[in-house]
């Protein structure tokens, strides 16, 4: 019995969902339309605004495909109804962020600027307020490809353990270590 797999989706106000003959779930909403290719073992039903997704067998490989794809379902109608926001914090004496149109802007320490161009899927907003670190806002209803585009700019600068310097999420905790003059005494 899956646990994830056997829940139902509620659609939300404004969600439709549609399955093509070959599998394809698109699923439009107020934000946007998202397209996920389905595996032709597992069957979709639409009744009254609940989503249903089931697998044919007890197999290995069916129970996992039943709860992904669930889940993934579920993700792109939280995706089109409410979208999803990530925001990153860009610490550091120095350091600044910038955004121009679809341009990312960094300057977190290097000889060079790094400037990354984010897909036109997603979002981006950079803000600095006085005596505060930078903070970049990413707003998509696409919750994997946010998380890429999240996961790629961390990776320009990651917060080092020491004093943390770096680029992260808002609200993360970070494990910091204890420096040389620690381990002297």
């Amino acid at each position: 019995m899956s646990r994830i797999g056997n829940l139902p989706i509620k659609l939300n106000q404004g969600v439709t969902v549609t399955v093509s003959p070959d599998n394809i779930v698109t699923v439009k909403g107020p934000i946007g339309e998202l397209y996920q290719k389905i595996d032709p073992d597992i069957s979709i039903r639409i009744e009254d605004g609940v989503v249903t997704v089931s697998r044919p067998t007890e197999q290995k490989r069916h129970k996992a495909m039943h709860g992904l794809y669930r889940s993934l379902i579920n993700n792109m109608v939280t995706g089109v109804s409410e979208g999803y926001k990530i925001e990153m914090e860009v610490v550091g004496v120095g350091f600044k962020a910038e955004s121009k149109d679809q341009m990312l802007e960094l300057h977190v320490g290097y000889s060079h600027d790094i400037v990354f161009q984010v897909p036109s899927e997603v979002k981006v907003e950079a803000r600095t307020e006085r005596r505060s670190n930078p903070i970049i806002t990413l707003t998509s209803a696409d919750k994997q490809l946010i998380g890429q585009i999240a996961a790629k700019i961390r990776s320009f600068r990651k917060p080092e353990p020491y004093k943390g310097k770096g680029i992260k999420f808002v609200g993360e905790q970070l494990r910091k270590k204890a420096g040389k003059s620690a381990t002297a005494k």
